[in-house]
């Protein structure tokens, strides 16, 4: 496998795989790690770092433009043969994008290998799509990783972790706004018109109005001023009080829980994330855990011990660092 990751944190990845799974890394660089040697037995679903998992993929070298195209197109075209493809097919080209000079050499490859999939299969060629599909799970189609200029890694199957670049809403009072909405692309569901939502630290309001826009309930809660789109939004109730130490009313069940707050993330787990889950206070729920100042791969493997708050109450719970994360994890999931 071939496993991508946000730029710089490839030595995080290689650390979960190694100190949590147990395998081994044979070679990494910037956004990438590869495992050296193939392992079936990785549930990929489960990695917190990973964002597109490369699955089987073949080793293509050459010192030229046309070489790498050539064989690249020529183990497509072989691997396709005997398969009916009625449909659009993710067409993804990818590499460090901090190798100076790469993407220029990248994208004159993947010029080249288009014209020649149009000479053999047109039909085919004609429903390519530069993107893949929205949310986590399996793909199949064409997926090129180049690693350097010399070669690259291409593989027919893939494996999605749901992460992917926002675009961005100019009411949204903060870039935070970006997070929620990734969040809810990974989860694979969003609040929707008359559900609830409480905002546990929510000023200056980006996951509120995210929620507000979708006609949501939003009850936000912070001493600070919500600003922008969230402002004295009629789906926004905005309470001054301490997010610690807001609960729900008596029988009082929210359908989300927002919290993303700048405070130890082992706080928040036990003073906001355990209780609110242990005591059914919400169905279920998008929280940031800053990882700035504890050691990442520890609290991810805290998160997943047995008898944690995740593992009783939110088995299927996801751990996901996001492309719009910094130094923090999103944890996403149902409640029971």
């Amino acid at each position: 496998m071939l496993i991508t990751c946000q730029a710089g944190h490839e030595n995080l990845l290689a650390r979960e795989l190694a100190e949590l799974h147990g395998l081994a890394v044979g070679e990494q660089g910037s956004g990438w790690v590869r495992l050296s040697a193939p392992n079936s037995q990785l549930s990929t679903g489960h990695l917190a770092f990973a964002h597109l998992t490369l699955l089987e993929p073949v080793e293509v070298r050459g010192d030229s433009v046309n070489a790498l195209a050539s064989r690249i197109a020529g183990f497509f075209l072989g691997n396709v043969r005997g398969e009916r493809i009625e449909g659009a097919w993710p067409n993804m080209w990818l590499g460090p994008q901090e190798t100076v000079g790469l993407g220029r050499r990248l994208s004159a490859v993947e010029t080249v290998f288009g014209e020649l999939l149009k000479k053999k299969l047109a039909r085919v060629a004609k429903l390519a799509v530069a993107d893949v599909p929205r949310g986590a799970g399996p793909a199949r189609g064409l997926f090129v990783f180049f690693p350097d200029f010399g070669r690259a890694f291409v593989a027919r199957g893939a494996q999605l972790h749901g992460q992917r670049r926002m675009a961005d809403d100019e009411l949204a009072p903060s870039r935070s706004f970006l997070k929620v909405e990734e969040a809810f692309v990974v989860l694979g569901r969003e609040p929707a018109a008359g559900e609830t939502v409480c905002d546990l630290g929510a000023a200056p309001g980006g996951w509120s109005y995210s929620a507000a826009k979708r006609g949501a309930r939003v009850v936000a809660i912070d001493n600070g001023p919500l600003k922008g789109g969230a402002l004295n939004h009629p789906k926004i109730q905005h309470r001054r009080e301490d997010a610690f130490g807001f609960r729900p009313s008596a029988g009082e069940t929210f359908d989300w829980l927002f919290c993303d707050l700048l405070e130890e993330p082992h706080h928040v787990m036990q003073q906001i994330v355990g209780p609110w889950l242990a005591r059914g206070w919400c169905r279920r729920f998008v929280v940031n855990l800053k990882f700035g100042r504890v050691d990442p791969i520890a609290l991810l493997r805290e998160l997943r011990t047995p008898g944690s708050p995740l593992a009783t109450h939110a088995p299927g719970a996801c751990i996901s660092h996001l492309y719009h994360d910094r130094e923090e994890f999103t944890v996403l999931g149902d409640v029971g």
